[in-house]
């Protein structure tokens, strides 16, 4: 299955359902979003004239007990739903089951199977717990069992999950960049993309979100390498204390919309490279979390000089040449950096998160704003 989509289409996704109106549809593409989160399939029409894509939200796809399937049952309920709606194109799959234990893979798998046999350009979606999730909620007291056991018992053709890390106590929950990790070592290892699902409106005791806080969270899911951003949630939900969601209960835009319509752009912008980047390696200079590596200075980058705290991702085009990720972990603080490159034939240029042009570098140095990351495109002196 090509997930890498020769048209650079990059998956930014509003996660939750999306109600068929094609003016609230018009303002999430406007607000640089991609995939219209979950729809019914009477609304895909909608979706399309919208310019986005969406999964399908039926339960002929996700109405299941997924530890007891009936599986002639589920047989003739996916049939019909792809004969209704599988060769839509603003169809991007069909959503299966969010943050399933294992228990209720075998299911999944059945499923999915299907799936991907009667509908093989289409994704049947499932979205994974995060590392914090305790062992009664996984299955097993051991997140990479988990992981690694989802992959080979369901075969999904992407990897995504959720990790919600803004909290109102501390710039960022311990473990956040140790699940990036996990994540980036399935999708290397078993050579599927992996989609992010982050945090967009504040509820329970996350922090409202700033737009250091999203560019952080976008950034450092790229310089992973990951391929898919999924915002929870676009719409606020009318419950407890959520609030500060791009959209509000009220139907109002908030400061958060403009802060993710801002990083949408800007990934859009970048989407015909990171499509077709692999990463070859991901480093913490400064402040280094558990589980995670310091930059061991014989890869693509010796050395990173500035007094922030960064991270940095180091990638392979399938054309050959090599790009660097750099972003800054400070929440609050802006920072300047400079790079020193191995190959002293080499030289760096930014891509620019405005345009998607070349530009160079002063000095082979820049600024970056808390949480802002920049794409760098190496290349051999005099091109």
């Amino acid at each position: 299955m090509e997930l890498n989509n020769k048209d650079s289409f990059f998956p930014i996704m509003a996660w939750g359902t999306s109600p068929g109106d094609i003016s609230v549809l018009n303002e999430m593409s406007e607000c640089g979003l991609t995939v219209a989160g979950f729809v019914s399939p009477e609304n895909l029409d909608m979706v399309n004239n919208a310019g986005m894509r969406a999964f399908v939200m039926d339960s002929r796809a996700s109405g299941y007990d997924f530890t007891n399937i009936d599986y002639d049952k589920m047989a003739d309920n996916v049939t019909s739903l792809v004969d209704e709606v599988g060769s839509h194109q603003a169809l991007m799959g069909y959503y299966i089951k969010d943050e399933p234990n294992i228990s209720e893979f075998s299911g999944l798998a059945s499923v999915s199977e299907l799936f991907q046999e009667v509908s093989p350009q289409k994704i049947p979606y499932i979205n994974l717990y995060p590392n914090y999730a305790n062992a009664n909620q996984l299955g097993t007291e051991d997140y990479w069992e988990y992981l690694d056991y989802y992959v080979n018992t369901v075969n999904p053709p992407i990897i995504s999950y959720d990790h919600y890390a803004l909290m109102e106590n501390e710039p960022l929950r311990e473990g956040y960049f140790s699940n990036l990790e996990a994540i980036r070592l399935a999708s290397i290892k078993y050579k599927r993309p992996f989609w992010n699902v982050i945090l967009s409106t504040a509820h329970f005791a996350y922090r409202e979100p700033t737009s250091a806080d999203i560019r952080f969270q976008v950034f450092t899911t790229l310089a992973y390498g990951g391929k898919g951003i999924s915002y929870f949630t676009y719409f606020a939900p009318k419950s407890s204390n959520c609030r500060m969601a791009p959209i509000d209960q009220f139907g109002n835009r908030t400061p958060t919309w403009s802060y993710i319509q801002n990083v949408n752009l800007s990934v859009q912008m970048l989407a015909p490279i990171l499509l077709n980047l692999t990463s070859t390696g991901v480093y913490h200079i400064g402040n280094v979390p558990k589980g995670c590596l310091t930059l061991p200075g014989n890869t693509l980058t010796r050395a990173v000089y500035g007094n922030g705290d960064y991270l940095l991702g180091e990638f392979a085009h399938i054309n050959g040449s090599n790009y660097i990720m750099i972003v800054n972990k400070d929440f609050n603080n802006s920072t300047n950096f400079r790079l020193e490159l191995n190959d002293p034939n080499s030289q760096i240029y930014r891509i620019s998160s405005y345009t998607g042009n070349i530009e160079g570098l002063v000095d082979e140095s820049d600024w970056l704003a808390p949480g802002q990351g920049v794409l760098l495109q190496i290349s051999p002196k005099g091109i």
